[in-house]
């Protein structure tokens, strides 16, 4: 797909930016960055995981609105969610739209991603011909100098770039952010969105929102994010082509950082399978090989990308010292996470809980290591919260938990049983956090 402005395209564009301190914001004016969410990409999956986590954030941490933020960035899937985040939309409202597909507006179908990509397809075998006309003339011209193989190398040509269609995303997200109060211009936005691609010529990462790149719609910016090869074609904006911004990095959380940042929430919902430790625990495979070709190839994909995103937090800790980043991601063992196609949809309810239900184990068992440094930045863990029993499914579409009073005891008798392990284990001396 094509889109064609009229605004004039600037390389080097990512060195020029300025500190969001430093320029204005929306019709805010001049206003410093304090707050900044990186999300990283995973397809579908990684979507659904990611609101999931945010759920969960949003109601166990006080001080803190997911919808007014300084800073947003967001990678493939994750800059699916940014931009709905800085477009006004809460997780639980982007929950009931891409989930429950129970609410008002247009929900979102599907079959957005796996439309085949038919004008791929045409274009791709309509160049059949000529290159199978160029590949008999090259070897008949010169036999003996090039071999069978090497002279009808060509028609590699004519193999399409990608399978499903993704345009349909651009065309979504156009109509939903043509509601009052949203907006389709990343200069009209009140707060900072940056979509990070890969421009497919040069290999250069690009980031949308920032000067020289703010001109090309939200829409077409998520559209070539998540444009990942060979499952989607390049998305080709002002004569170049983009596909998915996850291939130079995984997180891109620099770019909030940059924005003058001072804590950056970041969600990675893809990591390396640990099958051993799995099986030790009652899950999982003990070979990953005898899942075949698609386990093997998810496994190297995400130990490659992981790997990467380790050594961009080690580099943050040393260029931005003054700066606070938390990661967001699921356990090694996480048996269910690793073996859900990322590409898939039918499971959407249960994997949203699971990351729900994750990250809010996470924020309790980490609530020592993460309580001092959120505080410096005026967010508080809600322990309370955290104590009692909740479900997705208790949650209205504003995001309310609807508990009944079973529900509610529970949740009173769970708080009752980790107080009381506390309590119990600052009598043994041990540690109060009781996973350390």
């Amino acid at each position: 797909m094509t889109k064609r402005v009229s605004s004039p395209r600037k390389r080097g564009a990512m060195s020029a930016r300025k500190p969001l301190a430093s320029r204005p914001s929306g019709n805010e004016g001049t206003r410093k960055a304090r707050v900044g969410l990186a999300l990283a990409g995973g397809g579908p999956l990684g979507a659904i995981y990611e609101l999931g986590a945010l759920l969960a954030l949003s109601e166990s941490l006080e001080g803190l609105d997911l919808n007014d933020l300084d800073v947003y960035v967001g990678v493939s899937a994750g800059g699916f969610i940014s931009a709905g985040l800085a477009n006004g939309l809460t997780p639980e409202r982007m929950r009931h739209m891409f989930i429950e597909s129970d609410t008002a507006e247009e929900p979102f179908a599907p079959e957005l991603l796996l439309k085949p990509a038919f004008r791929e397809y045409a274009m791709r075998a309509l160049s059949v011909p000529p290159l199978l006309l160029a590949s008999i003339w090259n070897y008949l011209a010169n036999p003996w100098g090039q071999g069978f193989f090497e002279s009808f190398q060509r028609l590699s040509r004519a193999i399409p770039t990608g399978i499903f269609n993704i345009s349909g995303i651009d065309r979504f997200l156009d109509r939903t952010y043509a509601a009052q109060g949203r907006s389709n211009d990343f200069r009209k936005l009140k707060r900072k969105l940056f979509l990070v691609a890969t421009d497919l010529d040069s290999g250069e990462s690009v980031v949308f929102g920032s000067p020289g790149w703010d001109h090309v719609p939200i829409s077409t910016a998520v559209q070539a994010s998540a444009a990942l090869p060979g499952m989607f074609p390049p998305v080709e904006i002002d004569g170049r082509h983009y596909v998915d911004g996850a291939l130079k990095k995984t997180l891109h959380a620099s770019v909030a950082l940059k924005e003058g940042a001072s804590l950056v929430l970041c969600v990675n919902p893809l990591v390396p399978f640990d099958s051993e430790l799995a099986v030790k625990r009652g899950a999982g495979r003990h070979k990953l090989v005898d899942g075949g070709l698609p386990v093997v190839l998810a496994q190297t994909f995400r130990s490659i990308i992981h790997s990467r995103m380790q050594v961009g937090l080690s580099k943050y800790k040393t260029d931005y010292r003054n700066a606070d980043v938390v990661l967001f991601e699921p356990n090694s063992d996480d048996a269910e996470m690793f073996f859900t196609n990322m590409f898939s949809y039918a499971s959407r309810r249960r994997l949203c809980e699971h990351a729900y239900q994750k990250t809010r184990t996470e924020l309790y068992r980490r609530r020592h290591e993460l309580g001092p440094i959120l505080a410096r930045h005026g967010i508080r863990i809600r322990i309370e919260v955290l104590k009692e029993k909740r479900s997705l499914a208790h949650h209205d579409v504003d995001g309310h938990a609807e508990k009944g009073d079973t529900l509610l005891a529970t949740g009173h008798r769970l708080g009752d049983a980790l107080d009381e392990l506390e309590r119990w284990t600052a009598r043994h001396g041990k540690a109060t956090d009781t996973t350390a």
